[in-house]
């Protein structure tokens, strides 16, 4: 993998845009790796997915979507949430399982959402985002309301039969909907080549009467061209498209989990092309950011951080009576419980 980023998509990004989506990416890696280190030092006890490897492409999603947009994502979700606009202080407590965190505590890492700026939904069922979203889009094509719906996902889910479902209805209604396929190269702990007969994701794309194109998803550049089409496209109802970002996993499946298995080769391949440091290099060579813009985002983004998990840390735990509220169920059996 050679490190190369798309000079020709920058041409119409100021400054400032550059700046956010290096912050972004930067603070995405930060709290990942810190995730990580707190999964394995058994002091976050919630099972973690990291997105190292899809930085790129979560800031390019930050950059062309709006609240009113809606986002569906996986339980690889933290680089998602952030470009969505989350508080990386409610992310993080509701990792830490507190009632300060985005589902009150009860939905972990898996189940992220944010309503109120378009971060609708996370699912922790491989491929069950994507009828979601289906569903959310086909309601903003009935009430024509201008608004693109994205779902982003795995190459694992695009074995599955709700990939297929919503492929399907996505292009015979010609929903504003776009599927994004973060292409890692690894489904868990299964490379592509041994689980998908045809490893071309973007070909499967044609028979659902749909645009499709294949990014290289290290390329924050590219990324950000790709999908400001693909969404400006839905929001003018012009239908679905489909993008497949390659790109490659650089951690294992969970934060605790050994990738011994994982090709060193392609592993070390792929860590040069790490996206934040290489997205860094590229900032200074081209002249968008001097060393010093640099080093402040950088020094930002480690604040946020550490502040973030300091503060999710010290949140108070939901209190167990806090189990019988926001479900859906008769409380007969509930109240029961508490007769004299």
């Amino acid at each position: 993998m050679t490190e190369t980023i798309d000079s020709q998509s920058d041409s119409a990004i100021d400054t400032e845009s550059l700046s956010r989506m290096y912050t972004l990416m930067l603070t995405t890696a930060l709290a990942d790796q810190k995730s990580v280190a707190e999964s394995k030092a058994g002091r976050l006890q919630a099972a973690f997915y990291p997105v190292r490897g899809m930085e790129a492409v979560c800031a390019a999603l930050g950059e062309v979507l709006t609240p009113r947009d809606r986002l569906v994502s996986t339980y690889r979700n933290l680089g998602d949430a952030l470009a969505k606009g989350t508080s990386l202080r409610a992310i993080m407590a509701e990792m830490y399982g507190r009632k300060a965190g985005l589902s009150r505590g009860k939905g972990g890492p898996m189940h992220l959402q944010d309503p109120a700026i378009g971060f609708t939904a996370t699912t922790g069922i491989v491929g069950s985002g994507l009828p979601i979203a289906a569903g959310l889009a086909m309601a903003a094509q009935l009430d024509g309301s201008g608004i693109a719906t994205v779902v982003t996902f795995g190459d694992g889910a695009t074995s599955i039969g709700a990939f297929h479902e919503a492929m399907n209805f996505a292009g015979l209604w010609q929903l504003p909907l776009v599927f994004v396929c973060q292409n890692n190269q690894w489904g868990e702990h299964t490379p592509i080549a041994s689980y998908a007969a045809n490893t071309d994701l973007t070909a499967r794309a044609a028979a659902y009467a749909m645009r499709a194109e294949k990014i290289d998803g290290f390329d924050p550049m590219a990324a950000r061209s790709a999908l400001d089409a693909a969404v400006r496209r839905a929001r003018a109802g012009e239908g679905p498209t489909f993008l497949e970002f390659t790109h490659y996993r650089l951690t294992g499946h969970t934060g605790t989990a050994d990738f011994s298995y994982v090709p060193k080769a392609e592993l070390e391949a792929a860590m040069e092309r790490d996206p934040a440091p290489t997205f860094r290099r590229w900032l200074q060579a081209q002249g968008h950011l001097t060393e010093d813009q640099l080093s402040a985002i950088e020094e930002r983004a480690h604040e946020l951080v550490e502040d973030a998990f300091v503060y999710a840390a010290g949140c108070e735990l939901p209190a167990a009576s806090d189990v019988y509220t926001d479900v859906f169920a008769d409380d007969t059996w509930v109240r029961s419980l508490h007769r004299d």
